[in-house]
């Protein structure tokens, strides 16, 4: 990877650095491969039919390990967040001056939450007909198809974003070229994959009994889909959409290339401070980006700890009753 950032910033031979990232994608169909031998060509029915029994889980006592396993996960969290955190502020503390000009913070964070957000949205939408078909209609040509999808994380986000430029300069006369349109279309095509990962664990998961029952019932597929599948796979879609959130946010390679003039996001603005070794003003940009990583995963962990108390059929959230009592 960094060969490959090398030959685009001293030398810009893009020939040898799409070359070598054709290593990247071999490597990543070669490990693809052994998933798919791994996981196996069943349908994905892995859904619990019927209420069960809920038990609780009997926790392992630690005993004289107890301060060590603590310390360790504690010292963890401190070199994870404390260490970043840390620096943050003392360099906001600190203070400094820069040559460039000054930007808005504000205008950065809304820029970045309506890009991360945009392809969030259209990743996570994406990626449901593609979970839907790899696990309640497995085929080779449908496992194929979710293989080649995956391949595009062994791609650097900088090949991808001059791929589209080349694309937009030499077919569309430049028309798209630097526009948000452009910009959310490449953040789904990049984080695609996440989405897709988590989906098709909410959808294997989701018991496939209930949407056989709802179809006996008379009820069309539109509405099968509507009022049984896509609550049952809700958490796999909120999973989905704040993985490719959290990374469309802190994406920095691809944005340089293709971010509309005059429009900056956290990345960027951070990177352009960075660089002009303006470390006093870089830092609120970073410390906004980690509260932006910190909102998501606090928001899944309320759902996901609310699910457990919640009525359940077949060990998932109860959809709405398809026909009246």
């Amino acid at each position: 990877t960094t060969e490959i950032y090398n030959e685009f910033e001293v030398g810009f031979n893009q020939p040898a650095a799409c070359a070598l990232s054709l290593i990247l994608v071999l490597l990543g169909a070669l490990l693809l491969a052994s998933e798919g031998l791994v996981r196996g060509r069943g349908r994905g029915r892995t859904g619990r039919i019927g209420a069960g029994v809920a038990r609780r889980q009997r926790p392992v006592p630690l005993g004289r390990a107890r301060p060590a396993v603590l310390g360790g996960a504690l010292l963890l969290v401190v070199l994870a967040l404390g260490v970043p955190v840390g620096a943050i502020v003392s360099l906001i503390v600190q203070g400094g001056r820069s040559t460039l000009p000054q930007s808005s913070l504000l205008i950065a964070t809304a820029n970045t939450f309506g890009y991360a957000a945009a392809g969030g949205a259209l990743a996570t939408v994406a990626a449901l007909p593609i979970a839907l078909l790899s696990v309640r209609f497995a085929r080779s040509a449908v496992d194929a198809l979710e293989r080649v999808n995956m391949l595009v994380l062994a791609v650097p986000g900088l090949v991808i974003a001059l791929s589209f430029t080349y694309v937009t300069e030499h077919f569309l006369q430049g028309r798209f070229y630097q526009t948000s349109a452009l910009l959310v279309l490449a953040y789904a095509i990049m984080f695609f994959p996440l989405a897709v990962v988590s989906v098709r664990a909410a959808v294997a998961r989701s018991p496939v009994g209930l949407e056989e029952v709802a179809g006996s019932l008379g009820v069309r597929r539109r509405a099968v889909l509507w009022r049984v599948t896509l609550p049952l796979i809700a958490p796999g879609l909120a999973a989905a959409f704040a993985l490719v959130f959290l990374e469309t946010a802190t994406e920095l390679t691809a944005t340089l290339v293709l971010h509309p003039t005059n429009v900056e996001t956290l990345a960027t603005q951070f990177w352009a401070y960075e660089q002009n070794q303006s470390y006093s003003q870089a830092a609120p940009y970073a410390g906004v980006m980690v509260l932006i990583a910190a909102v998501p995963g606090f928001v899944l962990g309320r759902w996901f700890d609310r699910q457990p108390a919640r009525a359940t059929v077949a060990g998932a959230a109860a959809p709405r009753p398809l026909v009246p009592a």
